[in-house]
């Protein structure tokens, strides 16, 4: 079965996973922190180096770096911009930390609608370690933006940090940093039900676009290829 060409439309924001083909350490092991920091340190310095590459810019609104995965939400500045840096930091990994294959297959990603879907994808992404059970709060994990966002300082990982744009969706939670700040300790705390996380890894598993159905059909006059996926059965006779 071929595979899908990437799916990609102009301004969309994007979700996208990238599984370790081994483990940085077993599940039952202590976090792998010095590989966790010199991957962080790797995408903070990849993503500077994209910034100041002008057109094809990844804008980074969120990140976590798990021991079997990294997983970002970005806008690329191009249709080329994420498969750019998921190969930098690979190559980057495979010399300097694995010496092996990285990645276990290609990357996934999923478009999402702003105003509804990015939040949702961000608190999903920056709660993986307390759903995988790295940690009890989504806070405490030094390796993903999530005490960024909600105020708490960076973390006790040393090192650089990528740096964030904060996605408009995320500036309208608050008039201030701190009004920001305070509402996203809340939608930490309160993480995501079934309801918004199931689409939401499904979306991601099928490397498909997630949105109202009037945001499909308008990016489906954008996108690379088709946006969701065809509907089950055989096409209905006309007539």
């Amino acid at each position: 079965m071929a595979r899908l060409p990437r799916l990609y439309a102009p301004r969309i924001p994007q979700l996208v996973e990238a599984r370790f083909a081994r483990p940085l350490a077993p599940a039952d092991s202590p976090a792998p922190a010095a590989a966790l920091d010199r991957i962080r340190n790797w995408l903070a310095e990849e993503i500077g180096r994209a910034a100041a590459g002008e057109p094809g810019a990844v804008a980074l609104h969120g990140w976590a770096v798990l021991p079997d995965r990294i997983t970002l939400l970005a806008t690329p500045g191009d249709e080329a911009a994420l498969s750019r840096l998921m190969q930098a930091l690979g190559r980057r990994m495979g010399s300097g930390l694995m010496r092996t294959r990285v990645y276990a297959g290609r990357y996934r990603n999923a478009l999402l609608e702003p105003g509804r879907w990015v939040l949702p994808a961000m608190i999903w992404l920056e709660s993986l370690p307390v759903s995988t059970g790295q940690v009890g709060a989504a806070t405490q994990w030094p390796w993903s933006s999530a005490a960024e966002h909600a105020g708490l300082g960076l973390g006790s990982a040393a090192g650089a940090r990528p740096v964030l744009t904060d996605h408009p969706d995320y500036w309208r939670e608050g008039d201030t940093p701190f009004a920001r700040q305070a509402v996203w300790r809340n939608r930490l705390a309160a993480g995501l039900g079934e309801s918004q996380s199931r689409p939401i890894e499904a979306a991601l598993s099928g490397q498909w676009a997630l949105g109202e159905r009037i945001f499909l059909a308008h990016l489906g006059r954008l996108a690379s290829r088709r946006v969701s996926p065809a509907p089950r059965g055989r096409p209905r006779k006309a007539g």
